[in-house]
């Protein structure tokens, strides 16, 4: 054993007592979140490692993701398994209520759903001796020291899927005290499956061995979502609403921006009177507050939440999700549940009614942007801001495709400037059109088949022969 995994081994054993110590506190929050509603009210002993559901016998692969949106990436190459493998037995494990609130309703038959035990060694244990699966698929960035050691001690293979590491979690990993641990960590994994070539050279600098690094794309260009019947209806009665007004769309805005998409709005409104501006705040309660801002000032606003319609002389469009505002702390979850229904329900399906998508998330520092894809699947002409995080590989591969895919703008002069030529030209916003629809596809296209052939490869096809 070398130098630097011997010091992983000593951070590893310190972080080990250490959450032995610390075992019963996690346990009391649990408690906390089940109280304030931001646990299970009936299957809070799954976190603790203890099983709600009978273990099949044969083969099963564990998927684990933490959160909705890493869950709705899972959820393709989850089916894909189930179409050339149905003999094989898959359970997906997920941390937040919201995640459980969506993707349970994803998933296919037969598959099963636990909430993730905490990374404590007896809960760890517990739940991998019960489950005792074949291998086990991480999404994104989940490097917990106790699943992961205990795995590769019961000879369970591991895949990083749609691998990445934010720029703050790198330099910190990078850090003398961690470095050793993270190195250790990805030495147990058989396989590692970067979003991005960028993500692939910091898990290398992070010291994962290289062979065990392989690209497919970027999961979320795959993420599937099946409407509801009532969601349908709803967006084909705004459909007819619109009918041929000029429409555009600023969707998952943070607060601030709403000034920005305002003062746009404004200055096309004086040059296209018929003109629809729908604003998609990212949280409910900011589209109420944008409402009643423009009612104070006597503009007509419609709100999704209560059914108004875009009559002429209403112009803007705010999509709330509430009824009414919620503030109390027993209330919180049915909150963000609404709200991630909303983002991957209705939002893909907006973005169809609109020729012109501005992502918000992305026009001031210390915002990270939001997923690009869902609008140029659609078909939008898709512009953004330039503070967009990690999303910066999906707009870079995008570009690279077809310069005219995705346009960032510097702020409200040039997004201005933009909106007023793509509605003056209608050549030009097709071309745009055109441009992100055909990158995504580009980009989309066998993702999920390079994904599963890789993950076969490497890791499902050794974890059977195995016999485990």
């Amino acid at each position: 054993m070398g130098g630097v995994a011997r010091k992983g081994m000593l951070v590893y054993e310190i972080y080990r007592a250490l959450s032995y110590v610390v075992s019963p506190l996690l346990q009391l929050h649990l408690r906390w979140r089940k109280i304030r509603g931001l646990e299970h009210p009936t299957r809070l002993p799954e976190r603790l490692g203890r099983p709600s559901l009978t273990r099949p016998p044969g083969p099963l692969l564990w998927f684990h993701a933490v959160s909705l949106g890493e869950g709705m990436a899972a959820i393709p190459m989850i089916k894909e398994c189930v179409k050339w493998r149905p003999d094989l037995n898959i359970l997906l494990t997920t941390t937040t209520m919201s995640a459980f609130e969506v993707i349970t309703n994803q998933l296919p038959s037969g598959v099963l759903h636990q909430f993730s035990p905490i990374d404590t060694p007896a809960a760890m244990d517990a739940f991998l001796d019960y489950w005792n699966p074949n291998a086990i698929m991480l999404l994104e960035c989940e490097l917990w020291p106790n699943l992961i050691m205990a795995s590769s001690r019961k000879g369970i293979l591991l895949a990083l899927l749609n691998a990445r590491v934010s720029m703050k979690s790198f330099k910190l990993w990078s850090a003398p005290v961690l470095f050793p641990l993270i190195s250790l960590l990805l030495s147990k994994f058989s396989l590692i499956i970067p979003l991005s070539s960028m993500q692939g050279i910091h898990f290398q600098l992070l010291q994962a061995p290289p062979f065990i690094i392989n690209f497919a794309g970027d999961l979320k260009y795959a993420v599937e979502y099946d409407a509801s019947k009532e969601e349908l209806r709803s967006i084909d009665d705004l459909k007819v609403q619109l009918g041929h007004r000029k429409v555009w769309m600023a969707s998952s805005i943070h607060r601030g921006e709403e000034e920005v998409m305002l003062g746009v709005h404004k200055v096309l409104k004086q040059v296209f009177p018929d003109l629809v501006t729908i604003i998609v705040p990212r949280y409910p309660q900011h589209g109420k507050d944008i409402a009643q801002k423009l009612q104070k000032e006597g503009q007509l606003v419609a709100l999704r939440s209560q059914h108004q319609k875009t009559v002429p002389g209403r112009n803007i469009y705010v999509v709330d999700t509430l009824v009414a505002v919620m503030y109390s702390v027993e209330l919180h979850h049915e909150m963000k549940v609404t709200l991630v229904k909303r983002v991957f329900g209705e939002l893909r399906h907006l973005y169809r009614l609109t020729p012109i998508a501005v992502i918000g998330g992305s026009f001031f520092p210390g915002l990270a942007g939001h997923n690009i894809s869902e609008a140029a699947a659609a078909g939008c002409a898709v512009l953004t801001g330039y503070h967009v995080g990690h999303f910066s590989h999906m707009i870079q591969e995008m570009q690279r495709l077809n310069p005219l895919s995705v346009l960032q703008v510097t702020g409200k002069l040039e997004l201005e400037e933009a909106m007023l030529k793509f509605f003056s030209d209608a050549k030009v916003l097709e071309a745009r059109q055109t441009a992100s629809k055909q990158a995504f596809y580009a980009l989309s296209n066998g993702i999920i088949a390079n994904a599963w052939n890789v993950l076969y490869f490497h890791v499902l096809n050794q974890a059977l022969l195995k016999g485990r």
